[in-house]
C-alpha cells in the first residue's frame, strides 16, 4: 500500500495495521495448525496501542522484567510469562501476583524464591543453555562463551526439579526453522531425560515465522513431531516476527553538506532512534533508494547529534536529495521504540498507527517534558 507522509510530523514511526495483521495470521495459523501458543516478545514490540488488536491472534506476552510484566498484564491481559537473568526481592512478590510462568535463569535463584512461590497458584520454569551456536552475531548469542543466559548441562541439578514445571531455551536471532531444528537437536541431547518430567516447553524467541523465506511448515512438523514424543505444551515467544515489516521511520532532510561526498543531515539519529543499526549493526532499506552509486545521486544518511559515527549509511536516488525532502526507513517497528533515547535532549519520534493510505492516528507525540522528567 502506498502511504502519503506528506502530513506527517517528522520525525515519526508508523506502524502499518493491516500488516500488523498479515504478521499475527500467520502467526495464528501456526498456533492452530502445530498447537503451539505464542507470546509476543516485549523486548522487540512494546506499543501497547495494538494490544487488544494482538489479543485476537495470539495467546499472550512474554516479559524481561516487572515493567513489561506489567505492560503485557494491563493492556494484552492474556497468559503473561516473565523470565529474568536475576530476580531482585523487592519485585518478586508482584511478579507472582502479575505472571502466571515465571522462568528462572540459575538453580541459586529457584532456592532463593522456591518456599515463596510454591505458594503461589503459579508455573516455574528453568531456563537451559544448549551450548550450540547456531547464528554470528555475538553480541546476540546467548550459546556464546562465557555465557550467562541459561543453565548448562555441568551445572543442572536434577534434584532441585521439583516445583519446576517447564523448561525454556532460547538461542536464536531473526533465523529460519533450520536453525531451530539443530538447536532442539543439542537441547535433546543434553537435556531429553528431563524434558520428560515437564509440562511445556518454551522455544523462546528469534524465529523469523512472518518473513518470506520462512519453512513455516517445518517448524508446524518441528513443534508437532516434539508435543508428540514429550507430551508437553511448547510456547514461542517471537517478538520481531509479530511486527516484521510493519513499520516506518518517517524522516525529513533538514540540511545538505559537502564533505568529500553529498551527505543529508537528517532530523532523525540512528544513535537516539534506531540504535540497532550502529549496535548490531545493520543497514536499513530505504524506501525508494538503493546501494550506492546504483542510481545517479548517492548521499551519505546521517543523524544531528555530536556524535560523529551517527551515520545511518549511504545511499543513491534517482533524484537530488534537497532541505524538506522526506525519507522513509524501513522495518522499523522492532527494536527502535524499546530501545530510543533521548541523547543530545533529541526528541523522540511521534508514534502513528496507520488504518489506510492516508489515514494516520497519532498515538503519542513526544516533548521536552519527556526528556526533562527522565533526568533529575
Amino acid at each position: 500500500m502506498e502511504y502519503d507522509f506528506s502530513n506527517i510530523n517528522t520525525p515519526a514511526y508508523v506502524v502499518d495495521k493491516s500488516k500488523l495483521i498479515s504478521n499475527l495470521e500467520i502467526l495464528r495459523y501456526v498456533e492452530k495448525t502445530s498447537g503451539c501458543k505464542i507470546l509476543l516478545a516485549q523486548k522487540a514490540f512494546s506499543m501497547f496501542e495494538v494490544y487488544p488488536l494482538i489479543a485476537e491472534y495470539i495467546s499472550g506476552t512474554a516479559s524481561s522484567g516487572l515493567y513489561e510484566a506489567k505492560l503485557g498484564y494491563e493492556y494484552m491481559k492474556k497468559q503473561n510469562h516473565v523470565f529474568s537473568p536475576a530476580y531482585k526481592e523487592e519485585e518478586f512478590d508482584e511478579i507472582l501476583e502479575i505472571c502466571d510462568h515465571i522462568i528462572f535463569n540459575s538453580f541459586s535463584q529457584w532456592e532463593k524464591f522456591k518456599d515463596k512461590a510454591l505458594k503461589s497458584n503459579r508455573q516455574f520454569g528453568m531456563r537451559i543453555n544448549p551450548e550450540h551456536s547456531t547464528q554470528n552475531h555475538a553480541i546476540y548469542d546467548p550459546c556464546s562463551a562465557f555465557s550467562r543466559l541459561g543453565v548448562t548441562k555441568k551445572n543442572f541439578k536434577e534434584d532441585l526439579l521439583d516445583g519446576i514445571t517447564g523448561f525454556h531455551f532460547h538461542t536464536l536471532c531473526e533465523q529460519n526453522s533450520d536453525a531451530l531444528i539443530e538447536t532442539i537437536n543439542a537441547v535433546e541431547e543434553k537435556f531429553g531425560p528431563y524434558i520428560k518430567k515437564m509440562k511445556w516447553v518454551n522455544f523462546g524467541g528469534g524465529h523469523h515465522i512472518t518473513r518470506k523465506d520462512y519453512d513455516v511448515l517445518a517448524l508446524i512438523e518441528c513443534i508437532k513431531a516434539f508435543k508428540e514424543k514429550y507430551n508437553v505444551e511448547v510456547y514461542l515467544e517471537p517478538g520481531e516476527a509479530i511486527a516484521l515489516d510493519a513499520g516506518v521511520l518517517v524522516s525529513k532532510v533538514i540540511d545538505i553538506i559537502h564533505n568529500e561526498m553529498d551527505i543529508a543531515i537528517m532530523d532523525t539519529s540512528a544513535a537516539c532512534h534506531m540504535p540497532d543499526v550502529l549496535e548490531m549493526p545493520y543497514r536499513p532499506n530505504v524506501l525508494n533508494a538503493k546501494m550506492p552509486n546504483e542510481l545517479k545521486y548517492t548521499f551519505r544518511l546521517a543523524g544531528p547529534t555530536c556524535l560523529a559515527g551517527d551515520v545511518i549509511s549511504d545511499y543513491s536516488f534517482d533524484y537530488k536529495l534537497k532541505t524538506g525532502d522526506i525519507v522513509v526507513f524501513c522495518d522499523m517497528a522492532i527494536y527502535t521504540m524499546v530501545k530510543n533515547n533521548t541523547f543530545n535532549g533529541m526528541p523522540l519520534p511521534s508514534i502513528y498507527l496507520a488504518q489506510n493510505s492516508t489515514d494516520f492516528k497519532l498515538v503519542k507525540k513526544f516533548g521536552y517534558e519527556d526528556f526533562k522528567n527522565r533526568l533529575s
